[in-house]
């Protein structure tokens, strides 16, 4: 589940007040990079075997569940073995082994994974896809058990689901079919640790981060000599943000072409943040992108006063609207007319179902907090935000935002439960240990900035040289009309401004699906992105398409 509720009110105030330059530990200097001290002892790997049945045939596959340690700079890393201790013929390793003090030996992460290899495959034959979620600060546990892997939590659609006992069923729409499946959690969290000195600071930040996951990709295909297989990158929420900064590091810094970078649920540009917009006041762009999913929420719940006969066209009217004459309206400000305003907030009310009362007291601008108390408000409901099919009885009715997610509440005890039940009992791995599905920041802080751009988060950038450094690099984007953490005209108007030539716009194509953030919960939904990925991966395995 990629963009927790409780971290969006974080998530937006750092992404305001970035600022600076974020440097990089890029110059070899033994003393003030010396070899990082070895993390507790892990626990060894775990490999098990099991069978799925997907895209028609019986897969037979090895799965890992495991740690990769990683250092915090180039030069720390370069300085582990494979196992992730100092390499014992450096000065900087003899230094570190001196220390009487292991607080202050340099940070290390220990991250945690799960791979799933075809028995039997080729590796160049083979492709291989690392899957992460996002947050910042979330395990992988919801891609894992919602999406692709060989088993799949059972949800009810848009019902809160019993309590325990929990059904975990074979996924049928496993993309072990067509792809090697490697699921990553983040620095911090799942059964991975941080050690060393000022170990959060080292991981928790957008470059920080982004280093860690492209060192642990170069040395996961190099333990499993996977360096000729066709790769792939698969991220959700955050995870997106995280895919553009890799995918560039990897191309740009590592030398490693990548064959797709798969988009799930995409934010690249935080300014266009909807969830607290009405705190960036004389920046527009968030209402105007988040309409369409405003719009869908309202059709499905029937809120419309005329409710249209089909979803697609439908948004197609609002999507002109948004970007034509309600963006006109808000670039006047003030000088927006009483009757302009009346005449505006009518034609919302038709498309988002909001009384027009409300909407010309909020000035035209609805938040998405504010959209998603007030849709159903008449009934004491609110309406979810990662997936606003879903609903629950609103806690506060005098409260101006909602103030939890129906959908997170739904779901979320399904996936811990069933993760931490078939990882200590079918893959072997964890007993005596917790599994962290948050990252705890407690007092530490992500840090948001990112390259020279010295105001809000945006990879946009990243992407695009990526795509410009090997111009046959293909990206796909996903997203769910009832997406209101990540909604989905807001990743279309993003890649439609990726700042490539024209000839490189042919590199992306899109689908859009009737779900929502984890479009994954919904079986049909589910279905078509395992076809629609499949077909993309077996388009472009051989490097071109």
């Amino acid at each position: 589940m990629a963009r927790f509720p409780l971290l969006a009110a974080a998530l937006l105030a750092g992404a305001m007040s970035v600022s600076g330059f974020a440097a990089e530990d890029d110059v070899p200097n033994p003393k003030a990079n010396p070899t990082p001290a070895p993390a507790p002892a892990p626990a060894p790997d775990s490999t098990t075997e099991g069978s799925v049945v997907s895209g028609g045939a019986t897969i037979a596959y090895r799965a890992v569940a495991g740690t990769i340690t990683v250092g915090a700079t180039e030069e720390q890393d370069a300085q582990l073995g494979p196992d992730g201790k100092p390499l014992p013929d450096t000065e900087a390793a003899l230094a570190a082994a001196a220390s009487k003090d292991p607080k202050e030996a340099p940070p290390v992460a220990r991250m945690f994974y799960v791979a799933y290899f075809k028995k039997d495959a080729r590796s160049e034959d083979r492709p291989i896809t690392f899957l992460y979620n996002g947050g910042p600060g979330s395990s992988t546990v919801w891609l894992h058990m919602g999406s692709f892997g060989p088993k799949h939590v059972v949800t009810s659609d848009d019902k809160h689901l019993p309590a325990a006992p929990y059904k975990l069923v074979n996924n049928a729409y496993s993309l072990l079919d067509v792809s090697d499946l490697v699921f990553i959690d983040m620095p911090g969290t799942g059964f991975g640790r941080l050690v060393g000195k000022d170990k959060e600071k080292a991981f928790w930040g957008v470059d920080e981060d982004a280093h860690a996951f492209a060192r642990f990709i170069a040395r996961f295909i190099s333990k499993y000599n996977r360096w000729n297989s066709p790769k792939y990158l698969f991220g959700e929420s955050y995870g997106t943000t995280r895919s553009s900064v890799v995918a560039n590091i990897l191309e740009s810094d590592k030398s490693i072409d990548l064959n797709g970078v798969i988009l799930l649920s995409q934010i690249f540009n935080f300014t266009s943040d909807i969830d607290g917009a009405r705190g960036n006041p004389g920046v527009d762009l968030p209402f105007e992108l988040a309409l369409p999913t405003y719009a869908a929420t309202a059709y499905y719940h029937h809120r419309l006063p005329n409710q249209p006969s089909a979803l697609e066209p439908f948004l197609k009217e609002v999507e002109d609207f948004a970007m034509g004459e309600y963006a006109h309206a808000l670039a006047q400000g003030t000088d927006l007319s009483a009757s302009e305003k009346q005449a505006v907030a009518e034609k919302l009310h038709n498309y988002i179902g909001l009384p027009v009362n409300y909407l010309v007291k909020a000035n035209l601008r609805v938040s998405g907090g504010g959209f998603e108390k007030n849709l159903q408000a008449d009934e004491d409901i609110t309406t979810g935000r990662l997936d606003t099919r879903f609903s629950g009885p609103t806690i506060n009715p005098l409260s101006e935002e909602a103030e939890y997610d129906p959908q997170s509440s739904a779901i979320s005890s399904a996936y811990v439960s069933l993760f931490n039940d078939y990882v200590r009992r079918e893959l072997k791995y964890g007993v005596g240990q917790t599994y962290l599905p948050m990252a705890d920041f407690g007092s530490s802080q992500w840090d948001f900035k990112h390259g020279a751009n010295p105001i809000n988060l945006n990879v946009s950038a990243d992407l695009a040289t990526a795509m410009k450094t090997n111009p046959r690099l293909k990206v796909m984007v996903n997203g769910g009309y009832y997406d209101l953490a990540t909604p989905f005209y807001s990743a279309l108007y993003e890649d439609k401004h990726l700042p490539i030539p024209e000839s490189l716009t042919k590199n992306i194509e899109y689908e859009w699906y009737e779900s929502g953030h984890m479009v994954y919960v919904r079986d049909e939904s589910l279905r078509q992105l395992h076809d629609r990925v499949a077909a993309f991966i077996r388009s472009t395995e051989a490097g071109n398409k």
